[in-house]
């Protein structure tokens, strides 16, 4: 499998039998440019203009935008309820956790989680190879709860995202954290490329975090 990272919440996952992209945001919103990509599936965590922007994403075959479990094209996908803010959703509304099982992998994209999940949501992710997590703060978990409940989730491969980079709307984003803090909360490997490729029988038992270079 290819993770590619176009920044913000948003990441293409390429398998063998499909290609999913999970919240495509609007690039006049949030500040980087995103257009022209393809998909057969497209998650949305959120109805946020900067995580549901369809209009960027062409041949979509399906849009999954709320709990449930689906199986295309040879992915399984399953949305979990969860909230945005820490006053389950009475601030700014539900989100939706997805896990994906894509190629013998199993990854989950936590969208924008503005709270600590129990010990029993924890449980209910199951085994978790791959997790993207949010750990920029102000609209989502910051860097210390995003630690905390990466290293409960224990993933082999951390992918950070929601965080601060060059070119995001100041009016709307300066208030995130870089990703830094979180790389020194979390105190493991880290590892800065363009493009992940990864296979199930490839993946080290030492964790590490990756951090993917925005595609543009």
């Amino acid at each position: 499998m290819e993770i590619t990272y176009f920044g913000h919440s948003c990441f293409r996952l390429k398998g063998k039998s499909a290609t999913l992209v999970t919240d495509p945001y609007n690039p006049a919103m949030v500040g980087l440019p995103f257009k022209n990509v393809s998909a057969d599936i497209v998650t949305v965590s959120h109805q946020h203009d900067d995580h549901n922007y369809l209009n960027a994403v062409t041949d979509v075959r399906k849009v999954i935008d709320a709990p449930g479990e689906y199986e295309i094209s040879g992915i399984s996908i399953i949305g979990l309820p969860s909230y945005h803010d820490d006053k389950k959703g009475k601030i700014r509304g539900k989100n939706i956790i997805f896990v994906i099982e894509i190629d013998g992998l199993r990854l989950a994209h936590l969208g924008d989680l503005g709270y600590k999940l129990s010990e029993s949501e924890i449980e209910s992710l199951g085994s978790i190879d791959i997790l993207m997590v949010p750990t920029g703060g102000e609209y989502t978990i910051g860097s210390a709860d995003a630690a905390q409940i990466t290293r409960a989730i224990d993933p082999y491969i951390i992918l950070p995202m929601h965080y601060q980079v060059k070119g995001l709307k100041k009016e709307l984003f300066d208030k995130l954290s870089s990703v830094e803090p979180f790389l020194e909360d979390m105190g493991v490997g880290v590892e800065r490329i363009d493009k992940l490729t990864v296979k199930k029988e490839s993946l080290a038992e030492e964790q590490k975090i990756v951090v993917l270079e925005r595609k543009s």
